[in-house]
């Protein structure tokens, strides 16, 4: 069977993920830190799917762990079709209220673990001429919304630029652009969303069927939801100055976004 890894597979967008290559008959690589949480995830997985998958614990804000996930990725001899880039945080306070360690890790999962793993992952699919990146970022790249808004920015520049590197090797590589989901993310960084309109929020299922669906048309960005292909195109070619006053930076141009 072809393998898929995904980091962050146990809730939200990440286990959607892992049960979308599952229910293709992909065994999974599965990469997060609680091992609890990963042994029960595989034991789902074969029941339902009946595909085997392999648990690595590891904490994507060390050097070292990230390391010897990519090892992993990278041996010839295990091959990975598939690498989904999920796991990551948001930070609730501002950037100049956040300690700096805490904005550090932030950057070294959703930046620097993607950068790594990734690296690992593509000279082996450009060899055997297939595979397939998958880089969940965020349509916060496109606002001005700290540190959080900045990293999810670099991801899906970084997966346009790979995409168009590898033209014609028969990689594919797709960022994933989702606006609000129903997920764990939002509870675990302890902010409050209560008050945002049910009309913005996604379910998982939405967005990565149409994750799935771009990147087997070799579509560099996916964005699902009406609500956000509007928002997004507005966004994306409207004028900065348009989009801070939309996201709320004016409100402290100071530090460039809400405090």
């Amino acid at each position: 069977m072809p393998i898929a890894a995904i980091t962050g597979p146990t809730s939200g967008i990440g286990r959607g993920f892992a049960d979308a290559f599952a229910r293709k008959g992909y065994d999974l690589v599965l990469v997060a830190r609680d091992e609890e949480r990963l042994t029960l995830l595989a034991e789902e997985l074969f029941r339902d799917y009946g595909v085997r998958s392999e648990i690595l614990v590891a904490d994507l804000a060390s050097r070292a762990d990230v390391d010897r996930v990519a090892a992993r990725l990278a041996d010839p001899t295990r091959p990975v079709a598939a690498l989904v880039n999920n796991a990551g945080f948001g930070l609730r306070s501002s950037f100049s209220r956040n300690d700096v360690d805490d904005e550090q890790a932030l950057l070294d999962v959703l930046v620097t673990a993607v950068l790594r793993l990734t690296h690992a992952t593509v000279p082996g699919m450009v060899e055997r001429g297939s595979g397939m990146i998958v880089n969940v970022s965020s349509i916060a790249g496109w606002i001005t919304g700290g540190t959080y808004s900045a990293a999810k920015a670099w991801v899906t520049v970084f997966s346009e630029s790979l995409s168009q590197e590898l033209t014609g090797t028969g990689v594919r590589v797709t960022a994933v652009c989702p606006g609000f989901v129903h997920t764990e993310f939002h509870e675990r960084a302890d902010i409050d969303m209560s008050s945002l309109p049910e009309v913005l929020w996604l379910d998982v299922p939405q967005v990565v069927g149409q994750a799935m669906r771009d990147l087997a048309r070799n579509r560099p960005v996916s964005v699902a939801g009406a609500q956000y292909k509007a928002v997004s195109g507005l966004l994306r070619h409207g004028p900065r100055s348009l989009v801070h006053l939309v996201t709320g930076a004016r409100r402290n141009p100071r530090f460039g976004g809400r405090r």
